[in-house]
């Protein structure tokens, strides 16, 4: 595993960023310039080191869908033949999730990295260079009252997951034993432990300047609370609708490679 001053919680023997940096992406259709939040430390310094390295140079955006994002950062993407799929590579380790939700959300040219699903990672732990950059769609009110149950039933599961994570030794050995019985009091025991943070997140409600953003400029809104939203882009919206436009086939792969440089400037 790399090591590098991103993967510890205190980077105090690291060199500093000065904060003011850009990201430039350079493509075909144009440049992308992105801000990186100081807020999400760990993301930040990983970001700025590999851009700086060339990492990400003459990898492509593998996977775009149109109003929703475009994604990039595998390093088995550099030079890859059509067909071959992609979006499992990564530099060999993970980042821990630095989510800060209603502060970072997904609006529209929001920087967010990519991560395997909650079955296998519960910890919503981040790839070490995979990002994507979404383009997303204007929303309804309507549609945004539906966001709101959307989140509330899915931080619903993610309580009761935690939960029965605890419990998971005597789960299995009541499924070991065919003891649905016992499998149902353990889920009702596990249901009244869990009951009140469920009723925190049953109150939740979209805050103002979120869906104003959603309703107006457009965004992921169902990505919310779930991936680490860590910059944002300043520049160059146009040319996240241009990639977004190409033509794509299998797992969302463009048909034309989309391929990136970067840099970072002050």
């Amino acid at each position: 595993m790399v090591a590098l001053c991103a993967m510890v919680a205190s980077n105090s023997g690291c060199a500093q960023n000065s904060g003011n940096e850009r990201v430039v992406i350079e493509t075909s259709f144009g440049n992308i310039v992105i801000k990186l939040y100081d807020e999400t430390p760990l993301h930040k310094e990983n970001f700025l080191k590999l851009a700086k390295s060339g990492f990400y140079d003459d990898l492509i955006f593998h996977r775009i869908i149109k109003e929703f994002m475009i994604q990039g950062g595998d390093p088995e993407s550099k030079n890859a033949e059509q067909g071959k799929q992609l979006g499992m590579g990564g530099p060999g380790y993970t980042i821990k999730a630095e989510i800060n939700y209603p502060k970072f959300f997904h609006k529209k040219g929001a920087l967010s990295a990519a991560r395997t699903g909650d079955q296998i990672n519960p910890q919503r732990e981040s790839s070490g260079s995979q990002f994507y950059i979404v383009q997303g769609k204007v929303y309804t009110n309507e549609e945004l009252d539906m966001m709101e149950q959307s989140i509330i039933q899915r931080q619903s599961q993610s309580i009761i997951r935690k939960y029965m994570e605890a419990h998971r030794e005597t789960f299995t050995k009541l499924q070991q034993a065919a003891d649905n019985d016992g499998i149902q009091k353990l889920y009702e025991q596990i249901l009244e432990e869990a009951s009140g943070e469920i009723a925190l997140v049953e109150s939740y409600k979209m805050p103002e300047e979120v869906r104003k953003a959603y309703s107006t400029v457009g965004g992921t809104p169902h990505l919310d609370d779930a991936y680490t939203v860590f910059g944002e882009v300043v520049e160059g919206f146009d040319v996240i609708d241009k990639i977004a436009a190409v033509e794509t086939g299998a797992q969302d792969r463009p048909i034309k490679n989309v391929v990136m440089k970067m840099r970072v400037v002050k």
